[in-house]
């Protein structure tokens, strides 16, 4: 009897001791990593643009698709904070949202008329969009590709539906309240905070542009 309750208490300590990391596992490394990941994706954009000659003119379309999993723009939400700052990668599969946002593919590019819209982690992972429930209309939310910056303006506070509502990524979402055609942007989260069964929707549309060349917009200074 006493070798069972002994082996019954090793096997206790042991599956707490699993549990404790997998908890250290998922609150931090997964941070530890996320930032490292995101850091590396953001240098590696910086030194493409810093690369490529500043266009002045008007640039030809490009229509090859983004490769899956490739940086394609650096994301700024100054309501999450003064140094919020994350990649936005192409696809919003598993392993790119380990190291970013993830743009949907055959949704619009960024600027384009249309829906650029993008996914990120609620928590885990660097917790990107942890306080997304505190975006408010007008919030601005910018984006740049290295040549050009966008502001967008969010047009509601965030909308709360269900993972099969995918819809909410549509050229013209039909919640969103816009009444046609134009240049959206949409940002998709997990609800609960630590859970998936729901999700948030936050909609903003082009608001300026700005060459890169002539300075930072006012909207990240302010």
């Amino acid at each position: 009897m006493r070798l069972v309750v002994r082996t019954f208490s090793e096997l206790c300590i042991t599956v707490g001791a699993l549990i404790v990391l997998f908890v250290v596992y998922v609150l931090y490394w997964t941070g530890v990593q996320a930032a490292s990941a995101s850091a590396g994706q953001i240098d590696t954009l910086q030194r493409e643009w810093t690369s490529t000659p500043v266009r002045t003119a008007a640039p030809v379309p490009e229509v090859v698709p983004h490769a899956p999993g490739r940086g394609i723009a650096v994301m700024y939400v100054p309501r999450l904070g003064k140094d919020w700052k994350w990649p936005v990668l192409q696809g919003t599969e598993v392993g790119t949202l380990k190291k970013g946002l993830g743009h949907y593919t055959g949704t619009a590019r960024l600027g384009e008329t249309g829906n650029f819209a993008v996914a990120g982690h609620r928590r885990t992972y660097g917790d990107p969009f942890k306080d997304f429930p505190r975006l408010r209309e007008g919030d601005a939310i910018v984006l740049t590709d290295g040549t050009t910056w966008f502001t967008y303006r969010v047009d509601r506070a965030p909308y709360r539906t269900v993972p099969t509502d995918v819809g909410v990524i549509d050229p013209v979402p039909a919640k969103s309240g816009f009444d046609g055609p134009g240049r959206y942007l949409t940002l998709t989260t997990c609800e609960p905070e630590w859970g998936s069964s729901h999700r948030l929707v936050v909609w903003a549309h082009l608001d300026a542009t700005r060459p890169v060349a002539d300075g930072r917009p006012q909207a990240l200074d302010s």
